[in-house]
């Protein structure tokens, strides 16, 4: 029994995870304009992944530190 429930709550965990991999699209894309708090974004070829009114995460890239002495 005890194997039986391990096994069922490993396919759920499985299941829910894949799904929200599914559904994430990533697209490289650079800012064209900014007015107020409207972004505008050129994203190319990758722009037919995005439809318009969906929820996006945008990050920066990330600068690498110069060192020296």
């Amino acid at each position: 029994m005890k194997k039986l429930i391990t096994a069922a709550t490993l396919a759920i965990f499985l299941l829910a995870t894949s799904a929200t991999g599914i559904l994430a699209a990533s697209a490289k894309c650079k800012v064209t304009a900014i007015t107020d708090t409207i972004v505008t974004l050129d994203c190319g070829d990758n722009a037919e992944k995005l439809t318009v009114g969906t929820v996006v995460k945008v990050k920066t890239e990330k600068k690498k530190a110069i060192e020296g002495c």
